[in-house]
């Protein structure tokens, strides 16, 4: 079998601990693979990746795509249709006029810009949250940092390795709304609060015009460039690929998790449930009012959505996990991470529907919604509690969704936001049933998983990619969604189950409680 590479697309996803790339056929299958692994380190108080973790890391990510494509078909990739790149959203990469990176890249996973985010938030009356790009920048100002005076441009990850492939300074819609507020209507940055910014940061000695330092916005589908000879060799330097290949244009995680999932049509939602974990409900109408624990972001094709996003997800469970294998290790008995994992949380499902007494907190950074600026993992249980196998790994699956839980509380109770079907993605569901089976409950609504829902963001960019050069005209990308790629998809579906729901609830009771206990443990255990 050979491949028509002409009619491929790639997609290149960065995440918190995997660079992955997909190459899919005209059909939109994946058709090959590769991946590297990365970690973000702390470095001086501040979560970063350096630019030779970036570099390297997309280097041999693609250098393994390459490697499979030509081990299953004997082929070598030197055109494709299309490539798209997206990346965990918002953080802040700044540049001075020479494109010299000022300052570390700061990543999401940093909860370091309260104070500009409760500012921007009250003067924009629209919620401003830490780790946007925005509040990055206003807080090196609040902060009197001296690379301010010298910032010639700032941007996402994906809007970084985008400009270095392509020279385009540009941003699908998508991760522009984690970097600065999107007018849903003219679906570009609002003119506004760009007006507004502008006059605070005048006030506190910055006069700039804050929107020639970001990207230009762009929809899904708009033209966004394409690679360049020093872009190929930047992705390839192996010198196989040619330039010319068209990109579309760079988007976040959550719009690539809303196109893999299908979900960028009103009253559909998402969850993504991996290092940190958020729902995104693609909304009817506006929200009646100010929410800090909301996020007011967009589809790559611009539609207004409402985003619950938690810093803190899979790492604690992934940690204990750990801790069983080295268990198992030492034993000597011979078990795969897979097993490993489908022991463990299938034996989570037989618990306390409440925990039984159990709690945890698996903060390895700060958590907005729940109050905490930094974060440690925590595991307590009540003298008397049933200290069980099954209620202790059911604690860490019930906690992994408690900040997310108190979010879309907000969102479904009191903003009375329409939703018609959930479906979720991520790590959280690879372990079959069991991350569905929590999350319906603990959202108290039926969760899908299609079985596509394991390619993730790699492949929700490469079928951006694909639409960006495959696309009929005036055909939307929820039309070509439909009628192209998920005509015909399989999944799951799980209903919650009332007991647990209420199992559930008493659980977060408790979480809520206890609250005060973690926010203790972050100030004191040093």
């Amino acid at each position: 079998m050979t491949l028509d590479l002409n009619k491929c697309s790639i997609g290149i996803e960065f995440g918190s601990t995997r660079i992955k790339a997909v190459l899919i056929d005209e059909k939109h299958h994946p058709v090959a693979q590769g991946s590297h692994d990365w970690e973000n380190r702390l470095v001086d108080g501040i979560w970063t990746y350096t630019l030779e973790d970036i570099w390297g890391g997309l280097q041999d990510c693609y250098k393994n795509l390459c490697t499979e494509v030509q081990e299953k078909y004997g082929q070598k990739i030197e055109k494709v249709a299309a490539i798209g790149f997206s990346a965990m959203m918002h953080g802040y990469l700044a540049f001075d006029k020479d494109d010299k990176l000022l300052v570390p890249f700061r990543t999401w996973r940093n909860t370091i810009t309260r104070n500009a985010s409760e500012k921007l938030t009250e003067a924009f009356n629209f919620n401003i949250p830490e780790r946007w790009s925005i509040a990055h920048l206003y807080q090196c100002m609040l902060s009197k940092e001296a690379h301010v005076k010298d910032l010639a441009f700032f941007t996402t990850l994906s809007g970084y390795i985008h400009y270095k492939l392509t020279g385009r300074k540009v941003l699908g819609v998508g991760d522009a709304a984690g970097m600065f507020p999107i007018d849903s209507k003219t679906h570009d940055f609002d003119a506004g609060m760009v007006e507004k910014f502008n006059q605070i940061a005048k006030a506190d000695g910055y006069p700039m015009d804050v929107k020639s330092l970001m990207p230009e916005v762009l929809c899904a589908g708009d033209e966004a460039g394409s690679l360049t000879a020093e872009g190929a060799k930047l992705l390839d330097p192996s010198g196989t690929l040619q330039p010319g290949i068209p990109l579309c244009p760079p988007e976040g995680d959550a719009g690539t998790g809303m196109v893999a999932t299908n979900s960028v049509a009103v009253r559909t939602g998402n969850v993504s449930a991996g290092t940190s974990i958020f729902a995104m409900i693609v909304l009817e109408r506006a929200l009646g009012q100010l929410h800090r624990e909301l996020d007011m972001v967009s589809t790559p094709d611009g539609l207004p959505v409402a985003m619950v996003h938690a810093n803190n997800c899979t790492s604690d469970l992934n940690a204990w996990v750990g801790l069983f294998a080295e268990f198992a290790d030492k034993i000597g008995a011979k078990i795969s991470t897979n097993d490993l994992f489908s022991v463990l949380y299938n034996n989570a499902l037989t618990g306390d529907s409440d925990c039984g007494g159990l709690m945890s907190y698996g903060y390895y950074s700060g958590e907005f919604i729940t109050g905490l600026i930094e974060g440690r993992p925590l595991f307590m249980r009540q003298p008397d509690a049933k200290f069980t196998l099954a209620n202790f790994m059911r604690t860490h699956l019930y906690s992994a969704l408690g900040a997310l839980k108190i979010g879309m509380n907000i969102l479904i109770n009191e903003e009375k936001v329409g939703l018609d079907k959930l479906l979720g993605h991520g790590g959280l569901f690879k372990t079959k049933g069991v991350g569905q089976k929590i999350m319906a409950d603990a959202m108290n609504a039926p969760v899908s998983v299609m079985e596509t829902a394991g390619e993730g963001g790699a492949w929700g960019i490469a079928l951006l990619a694909a639409y960006e050069v495959n696309k009929a005209v005036g055909e939307s990308l929820p039309d070509y969604l439909n009628n192209k790629v998920f005509k015909d998809s399989k999944g799951s579906t799980i209903a919650p189950t009332p007991a647990d729901v209420a199992g559930f609830e008493r659980f977060m009771q408790g979480y809520k409680a206890g609250l005060a206990a973690e926010k203790a443990a972050a100030e004191q255990f040093r």
